[in-house]
């Protein structure tokens, strides 16, 4: 009896997440080759088996069906029966790991920061087990030392060569759905639900969640009791922040608390466009707009609409030369500036991008109507895009004229100063 083989394969097994069975097998073909390296054998030239007993160790060796004593094979088979195994060992790792983490992937989790390898972080996720996050997974400004514990999503798992290759991410919009999910058991649960989410990793990330109990507040749960699950997440991220609202069917209920902490005056959607015309107050302007940008940008991400942000003024400003270029045209009454408007069309490069079909299926309007209501816009759009860039040109020349006169300056000063 070898049980002394029965407990190595057993560790093997444990220590290396193998199969017990792959193992034995693993070895069997091990000392088949061994056997033919001794006697010099090919693949065709002979029958050889090799069985080991799952009990209790016994090895049998056969040879053309007559039995061998493996024990008297000397070292050199011993050698190659050492490589062969270490090779399918090896094999049989990788096909467990691969197993076992690409079930996993979209799952948060944890590993101690290892090394930087031209700016790709290798993470330990175990003894045996590495992952890489590639630079472009990293959060911006965000760095990891030697031995910090790091949490992450698995992003992806695909064998490479004799590799396996675990990719993590702190970027991925999915990450912070996972973070939810372990701050928020409502969540996890079902009871709150996220419909939608925009981010920029590192800045600011805007989540929209929706309550399948009347009786749970679907932003109350995931902020938690003085704001403690949200400052969770938030401090697992490094200060990202994050914007919680109420989801609503109503794209315009949606729009106004995605813009959220500015406040909305008035929204105008045009659905032939894809876009949301919304108007705020000129002190909302910078609120609504965010930092370079951002608040809008994540807005309309989030909720799946092109966003413009208009003030009072710009808004009535763009009605105004609506409601000139369609009065113009003959056979068209004051009603029509009043439909446009109801359909978002708010402006001319609006009914230009439209064009004339929505107004025939949506209005009623007579195809030639439409055409010269249309062709009335474009002419205005010229004209509109021909003043742009002439006032463009201005600011430019205006500003090259600025910076020569603030070079000649000093210039003048020391002249005046040599002299």
């Amino acid at each position: 009896m070898n049980q002394e083989l029965i407990r190595i394969v057993d560790n093997i097994a444990r220590d290396k997440n193998i199969d017990r069975e792959s193992i034995f097998q693993d070895l069997e073909a091990a000392m088949v080759s061994a056997i033919r390296k001794h006697f010099g054998l090919k693949e065709l030239d002979s029958e050889i088996t090799v069985t080991i007993d799952r009990n209790n160790g016994a090895i049998r060796a056969y040879k053309d069906a007559e039995e061998i004593d493996i024990r008297r094979l000397g070292r050199i088979p011993a050698q190659t029966a050492k490589q062969v195994m270490i090779q399918k060992l090896k094999a049989d790792e990788r096909d467990s790991i691969y197993a076992e983490y690409v079930k996993r992937k979209g799952e948060i989790v944890n590993g101690i920061a290892g090394r930087y390898e031209g700016g790709v972080l290798v993470v330990n996720l175990s003894s045996r087990v590495e992952a890489i996050m590639p630079k472009s997974e990293q959060i911006i400004g965000e760095t990891h030392h030697p031995g910090e514990r790091i949490r992450a999503m698995i992003l992806d798992v695909r064998e490479s060569g004799s590799q396996v290759k675990i990719i993590l991410s702190r970027t991925h919009p999915d990450l912070i759905k996972r973070l939810f999910e372990l701050e928020v058991p409502e969540v996890a649960e079902g009871i709150i639900e996220i419909r939608a989410l925009a981010r920029e990793a590192g800045y600011r990330t805007k989540i929209a969640v929706s309550s399948n109990d009347d009786k749970v507040d679907a932003v109350g749960a995931c902020v938690g009791v003085r704001g403690s699950r949200i400052r969770n997440i938030v401090d697992e991220l490094g200060g990202e922040k994050i914007d919680i609202v109420r989801w609503s069917d109503s794209s315009q209920t949606l729009i106004a608390n995605a813009l959220k902490p500015a406040e909305v005056s008035e929204i105008a959607i045009c659905f032939e466009l894809g876009r949301a015309t919304v108007v705020v107050l000129e002190e909302q302007l910078s609120l609504a707009i965010g930092k370079h940008g951002q608040n809008v940008r994540l807005a309309a991400r989030l909720t799946g609409w092109d966003i413009d942000i208009l003030t009072p003024d710009e808004y009535n400003k763009e009605v105004e030369r609506l409601t000139q270029c369609v009065k113009a045209i003959e056979g068209v009454d004051d009603r029509l500036v009043d439909q446009l408007i109801a359909l978002g069309i708010i402006s001319v490069l609006d009914l230009e991008e439209v064009g004339f079909e929505p107004l025939v299926t949506e209005l009623g309007l007579d195809e030639d109507v439409a055409s010269r209501v249309v062709a009335a816009a474009e002419q205005q759009a010229k004209e509109l895009a021909a003043e742009k860039a002439k006032k463009q040109a201005e600011d430019i020349l205006a500003q090259e004229q600025a910076q020569l006169q603030s070079q000649a300056g000093p210039r003048a000063d020391t002249d005046e100063q040599q002299a």
